[in-house]
């Protein structure tokens, strides 16, 4: 798994200096701010995720970048009572990595679907495949939101989350 994960990035930084050598856009990079709802399973035990990400976006064509974003995540626990005894489940941290497309949709909308990998922060929490198809709106050419699903698979269980994105770039 790690060697796939490696060769993506490897290719992924390849095609991000060719695409740049056609290119008459420079890249941009974001620095963004994000929050989440936990949805299916995982929502029994955490109420929300906060974090924040790096983003580096290189135009390859009329309205169409190659992204490539890392960050991290934290699933915030709830406390649940069970048979009288009340506890809180400890945040989860994730530190996810992904390379993808992001594709204009009408003039500030946007469309971007993402596939990476998101490393487990906890002891013997290891690695899982994560994909995040969402949408954006560009307010001005510095700032942006962006909504996504977004699902993390390891050993036939999915972690997932709809997430929103505020992005600053520079």
């Amino acid at each position: 798994m790690k060697k796939v994960l490696i060769t993506l990035m490897v290719l992924s930084g390849f095609a991000v200096n060719s695409f740049a050598q056609s290119s008459n856009d420079g890249g941009k990079v974001s620095i963004g701010v994000e929050a989440g709802i936990p949805v299916g399973d995982i929502s029994n035990g955490y109420n929300f995720v906060i974090g924040g990400s790096l983003k580096f976006e290189q135009p390859v064509a009329n309205a169409l970048a190659v992204t490539l974003t890392a960050g991290y995540s934290s699933f915030q626990g709830k406390t649940v009572t069970i048979l009288g005894v009340s506890g809180k489940y400890p945040a989860a941290g994730f530190i996810p990595a992904k390379a993808g497309l992001k594709f204009g949709i009408a003039d500030a909308l946007y469309g971007e679907a993402q596939l990476g990998a998101a490393f487990s922060t906890e002891s013997g929490g290891g690695t899982a495949f994560a994909y995040s198809p969402g949408i954006g709106f560009k307010f001005s050419e510095n700032i942006d939101l962006g909504v996504r699903y977004e699902g993390w698979s390891h050993s036939g269980n999915t972690v997932s989350q709809v997430a929103a994105r505020l992005g600053f770039s520079f």
